[in-house]
């Protein structure tokens, strides 16, 4: 049996779905070559124009490429461009890692008869085939969002993978979860030169040991057990760290708007949002775990009860589940109102007051006149102040306009992110590349950010019902 050649070299085909998603790809593979087929430059070139955000990355890929080929020469692009380290996708004087090279010849096509087409996937095959003919010494492997591309690769013989460099995480079940539970046996194990003592009505404990080193800032721990010892690490120096009992929400009479936490994680949840040291909360969980509700809950109380901020703006990503119906009419805030459809009904349950339709009537138009919907096309040079925000359906948001939308807050305003990440509906994004999932990682060292997931539905016993059968 002969054996086979070791290869020296790898060399990766980009496919134009991967420029259009990460612009900066072409500096993430280190020490290896990249090549870029013609076809991918011709669809770069039929992708740069409107105001989306694959338009928006098309030029900016442009314009590195731009960088990178000024002033060069036909032999020296022939002999590939060099690469600079990935430090922050610019052609800077850095050392040099893998080159660039793209087609600049005609390659023999031994795309076989079953693959028909001269469809831009089947160039890309083609071109990968043909290096493989040509280069036997190196390994050829095509890097594509498209799964079918990969198919179609993978039943050629050509090795393809996804572009994975943009991952947050290696699994989503590796996510920080924002609370965690304490053993047994932590008192006895963490009760020497335990210091307490009260502020304002507040509980606080400084505490040293082993545990502290895995905790985070405003991380919820508890113990699973009848003392009901629930609490939130309020800061960590070195290792000790100083701990707050949470409010008990669940008590109808700490209610907020009415509203009362019926779980653990709804006690925490409105703990974070409640407190206006936290500037940043995102919130994660499966439909009916009461996100929205909660949200619209304290951002009431604190808006129109203790006057904390000015007004509370929801938006969410525009993507639609089913086929889309086509264009609205109106203003910004009549287009937006078809989807937000989760802020109606929940205002149906914090209206549900005495006095009929009519005291119905004159508070939802009051919380109405308090509530703004804005769309996220026009979040960009803005600049917010003192507004209780509320990003809803978060997870089809990139790491990209995640910064966008965050990095738009003055002073005052406070940020709430909510969504599922087995729920996402956009293109290209999975659970462990979404904004929200990338913002959740970023934001657990911050003392001003709270996250906690929500794990238990309560709707009703026909949706809890549903979500554990269907």
């Amino acid at each position: 049996m002969p054996e086979e050649p070791i290869l020296e070299k790898t060399l990766f085909i980009l496919d134009t779905n991967v420029l259009m998603h990460d612009p900066t790809a072409i500096f993430r593979f280190q020490e290896h070559d990249i090549f870029l087929p013609m076809v991918v430059l011709e669809e770069l070139d039929k992708a740069k124009k409107g105001m989306s955000e694959v338009a928006t990355n098309v030029r900016q890929v442009n314009r590195f490429l731009d960088e990178l080929m000024r002033g060069d020469s036909k032999a020296e692009i022939d002999a590939g461009l060099p690469l600079p380290t990935p430090a922050n996708g610019k052609s800077n004087d850095l050392p040099e890692h893998g080159r660039l090279f793209f087609q600049t010849r005609d390659l023999p096509n031994p795309i076989p008869a079953s693959l028909p087409g001269n469809t831009p996937d089947n160039n890309i095959l083609g071109t990968a085939l043909a290096l493989q003919a040509e280069l036997p010494q190196t390994r050829i492997i095509v890097i594509s969002k498209d799964i079918n591309l990969r198919i179609k690769a993978a039943v050629l013989g050509i090795h393809a993978e996804d572009y994975s460099n943009d991952k947050v995480l290696d699994d989503v079940s590796l996510l920080y979860s924002g609370e965690q539970s304490l053993p047994d046996d932590f008192w006895d194990s963490h009760s020497k030169d335990v210091e307490s003592w009260q502020e304002e009505g507040r509980t606080f404990y400084r505490v040293s040991g082993p545990d502290i080193e895995d905790w985070h800032p405003n991380q919820c721990i508890f113990l699973d057990d009848e003392s009901g010892f629930d609490a939130m690490v309020r800061s960590i120096d070195g290792d000790s760290a100083t701990i707050e009992l949470v409010n008990d929400y669940s008590n109808p009479k700490h209610s907020v708007w009415g509203i009362s936490a019926r779980n653990r994680e709804q006690n925490y949840a409105l703990n974070m949002l409640m407190d206006p040291q936290l500037d940043f909360v995102s919130l994660l969980g499966t439909a009916g775990t009461g996100k929205t509700l909660l949200a619209l809950a304290a951002g009431l109380t604190q808006t129109l009860d203790q006057n904390l901020y000015r007004e509370i703006i929801m938006t969410r990503v525009t993507v639609p589940v089913g086929e889309d119906i086509g264009f609205l009419p109106g203003t910004e805030e009549e287009k937006m109102t078809p989807w937000m459809g989760a802020l109606m009904d929940n205002l149906e349950v914090l209206t549900q007051i005495e006095g009929g339709e009519w005291g119905r009537a004159a508070t939802e138009d009051l919380l109405r006149s308090r509530i703004r919907i804005h769309s996220l096309n026009f979040m960009r040079g803005r600049t917010f102040l003192n507004k209780y925000i509320i990003l809803d359906e978060a997870q089809n948001l990139t790491p990209k306009q995640m910064k966008t939308l965050i990095t738009r807050a003055g002073p005052g305003t406070k940020i709430v992110c909510l969504g599922n990440v087995a729920q996402i509906d956009t293109p290209y994004l999975t659970e462990t590349t979404s904004g929200l999932t990338y913002a959740v990682d970023r934001f657990k060292g911050w003392e001003h950010s709270g996250h906690i997931t929500l794990l238990r539905g309560e709707r009703s016993r026909l949706a809890d019902y549903a979500s554990d059968r269907l």
